[in-house]
């Protein structure tokens, strides 16, 4: 399942996104087809748009791209789509990694939240995922959210005037 939005970020967007999920594809596949990291074999993506916060979206309105890796929807075992999103939507919420959220910060959760854990809050790139075991959700996550930082960067190199002057 892919999804895509338009961005509201003049540097990540779907595009960028895209490159981020391909760069970290290889990794991401070998994991899946490890079954001490990976026993679902499927590994579900949520990047949210880092120019929509709660303060100016809703949180479907600020899902950027949905990514699965691994076997398609039909042969999941459980819901990876909505444990991902139910972690991206905490790191969202709460500008913080969900482990950070739910270990130190427990009486912050609200009724309903998820007690999954595996999704990163970087400089305001949030990338959530699920379907491998929690420590790898969050290790790719955070793979992907650093990919998507230097890929911003190097945007904001090569066309500086492009996104100044409009």
């Amino acid at each position: 399942m892919d999804t895509h939005r338009p961005s509201d970020s003049a540097l990540i967007d779907r595009d960028l996104v895209a490159r981020a999920l391909e760069m970290a594809r290889p990794m991401i596949e070998a994991a899946t087809l490890d079954g001490r990291i990976n026993g679902s074999g499927v590994f579900h993506v949520v990047v949210m748009d880092p120019a929509r916060t709660p303060l100016n979206a809703s949180f479907e309105e600020a899902i950027l791209c949905e990514h699965t890796y691994g076997k398609q929807r039909a042969e999941w075992d459980a819901d990876y789509a909505g444990f991902a999103r139910a972690k991206a939507r905490l790191s969202w919420l709460h500008g913080q990694d969900s482990f950070r959220l739910q270990t130190a910060q427990a009486h912050r959760l609200r009724p309903g939240d998820t007690a999954l854990w595996g999704s990163v809050w970087l400089d305001g790139i949030v990338v959530a995922a699920s379907g491998a075991e929690a420590e790898f959700d969050e290790a790719f996550s955070g793979a992907i959210a650093m990919l998507l930082r230097a890929l911003a960067k190097e945007a904001l190199r090569q066309r500086p005037r492009e996104l100044y002057y409009r």
